[in-house]
């Protein structure tokens, strides 16, 4: 029996019409642990981003654009039909259940994997069509018998030198927070907050240095519940010297049922999955999460631990590059093989720990792909001829990188040279701008698209998101994206760390993404205003460059920034690459 087949077959055992099976886990993360990877899972489709419904009859997945190609190929001969939306954040296979099942219908979902919003929005566009959703069945687990385990990695601590700030400040931050709202818990569900707060690091997923955990503050105390497998002596002390009481991952329901009626418990309904909710037995207070807004501003020891880690990426990518140039002219280097070996010499930098996202290496037309991915089973050859996006990202223990460069193989051609330079400078109007405190990411998104509207052109994603400091490489809450998101809403304020990266992708031919990471500071020169610091550490490429098109103020920063790039890596490059390098970061006269 295939895995569908038997998923209908228990759905019809419980007499569900269908089932909704989500990409999410139950702390609503990015990345997900294999464990609860059930879209995956059932349909093959191995993309980030995608939603599974499943009926007698048919089975269709959702996903968005940069992931068309993908899907049709992964989906070929699973009983899957892709649907393409065509607004990555509506709900359109909620109008599709709505259309196809009749009054009285029942519709099933995991409580684990969905948050009390995605609930509540959901329930209620079934009630207009009085379909029922069924939320205390688990029907995957049934299907998928073999289903991996969690992780059993051991928990690593986050040194104060890099952390900047203990266990107990932390805590009082938070409780501060909660006496501020009326508060008596705190119930903590996503898991970079929790790594944040207790300044531990974990290997429980890809790309994300988290542990899977819950944790819940109270006023007198803080529980934290994990696989106490996973904690060694020296972890165990770190914890309880705070004060930390430590429960088993699997006792949060109970400890939840446990509360005096008369408590309040604060929890974010965007992040809480349902069955945790259903789980509480005292009066529930809903606000967006405390740490979130804490944790995105970093401290200047985490500022530093980040600008040290930018030197090393800088360094890693240098040798990458020399490596591929030198390369080419004898062989041609797959995608996957050229993000190999960029991994290889971040891996030879100290303190590094992996990849923060899975590198996007897009040759000619795959550049045009804005999520692409190579793998050594579906990739291009890269040839000493075009253009070559790079989007890549490590963690180290200092920090969390994330830069995208284009770069030309041979003389560029007159459009590609003008496409390049208007991103260029929507990218340096990022850097340039000086705004005033409680400046949103929408109000400067348009210095990064102007130049490329003028002529008719656009880009379909956000020009900028968080990043966490060893942490996760898409954090909230800011960011310089729409207005109807919660990135653009945000205030930048000093200490975020946010990427700033203007594109243009013509289909068919190539990609061009400029990507650096700022750091948001006070203007040392106009009292209320706020700048930014360029963070990344890496040249650009200036056969791709038309001088003519840039302003004087434009070209006196892109020196500056050339200049400072090599002046903070060639000390830790050899001699021939370092020749090399000084050529990379030459400037305008």
């Amino acid at each position: 029996m295939s895995k569908l087949e038997a998923l209908r077959s228990s759905m019809r055992l419980h007499r569900i019409d269908a089932i909704i099976i989500p990409s999410s886990d139950p702390h609503q993360s990015e990345y997900v642990a294999a464990h609860w990877k059930d879209r995956e899972y059932i349909s093959g489709f191995t993309g980030s981003a995608g939603l599974c419904v499943v009926s007698q009859d048919e089975a269709l997945l959702w996903t968005d654009s940069r992931y068309f190609l993908q899907a049709e190929m992964e989906l070929e001969g699973s009983g899957f039909r892709l649907q393409k939306l065509t607004n990555q954040f509506a709900p359109e296979h909620i109008e599709w259940i709505k259309s196809k099942f009749p009054n009285g219908a029942t519709v099933a979902i995991d409580a684990f994997d969905f948050s009390v919003n995605q609930f509540r929005m959901l329930n209620k566009e079934l009630e207009k069509v009085n379909i029922f959703l069924e939320t205390s069945l688990d029907l995957m687990s049934e299907v998928w018998i073999d289903r991996p385990s969690l992780s059993k990695a051991p928990i690593s601590i986050q040194d104060i030198t890099f952390a900047g700030a203990g266990i107990l400040d932390k805590i009082s931050e938070v409780k501060k927070k909660m006496l501020e709202v009326g508060s008596d818990h705190y119930l903590v569900t996503a898991l970079d907050d929790i790594a944040w707060l207790l300044n531990i690091r974990g290997q429980d997923v890809a790309f994300n240095p988290v542990v899977v955990s819950f944790v819940c503050v109270n006023l007198k105390e803080t529980h934290f519940f994990v696989d106490t497998e996973k904690i060694d002596s020296s972890v165990e002390s770190h914890l309880r010297a705070a004060g930390i009481i430590i429960h088993g991952y699997d006792e949060i329901s109970a400890f939840l049922n446990s509360l005096a009626e008369d408590d309040t418990l604060l929890l974010d309904a965007n992040e809480c999955n349902v069955k945790l909710q259903k789980a509480i037995n005292c009066r529930i207070q809903e606000k967006e999460s405390l740490i979130k807004h804490l944790k995105c501003i970093k401290n200047n020891t985490e500022l530093e631990s980040i600008r040290a880690a930018m030197v090393k990426d800088g360094v890693a990518l240098a040798n990458a590059f020399y490596w591929l140039e030198q390369t080419l002219p004898f062989r041609p280097v797959s995608e996957a093989e050229f993000g190999s070996v960029i991994g290889s010499q971040r891996a030879k930098q100290e303190n590094y720990v992996g990849e923060s996202f899975a590198a996007i290496v897009g040759y000619g037309p795959n550049g045009a792909i804005i999520h692409y991915h190579p793998t050594e089973a579906n990739c291009a050859m890269i040839r000493n001829e075009g253009v070559l996006l790079c989007d890549c990202g490590a963690q180290y223990k200092e920090g969390t990188t994330d830069i995208t460069r284009t770069i030309a193989l041979s003389k560029p051609t007159d459009t590609i040279k003008r496409h390049f330079t208007l991103v260029l400078k929507g990218h340096i109007g990022i850097n340039l701008s000086v705004f005033p405190d409680g400046t949103a990411g929408a109000q400067i998104d348009i210095l990064a698209r102007q130049h490329l509207w003028e002529e008719g052109l656009n880009y379909q994603h956000g020009t900028g998101h968080g990043v966490g400091a060893y942490l996760n490489v898409h954090e909230g809450p800011q960011g310089i994206a729409a207005i109807n998101t919660e990135r653009g809403r945000t205030a930048l304020r000093p200490g975020m760390v946010t990427s700033n990266e203007p594109g243009y992708y013509l289909d068919g031919f190539y990609g061009i993404r400029i990507e650096n990471l700022v750091v948001t500071k006070v203007h040392l020169q106009h009292h209320g205003f706020l700048c930014f610091e360029v963070l990344s550490l890496y040249p650009l490429d200036f056969d791709l460059i038309y001088e003519t098109m840039l302003s004087g103020k434009e070209k006196l920063w892109l020196n500056k920034y050339q200049s400072e790039v090599y002046e903070r890596i060639h000390p830790f490059l050899s001699e021939e690459v370092k020749t090399w390098f000084k050529f990379k970061c030459r400037v305008f006269n």
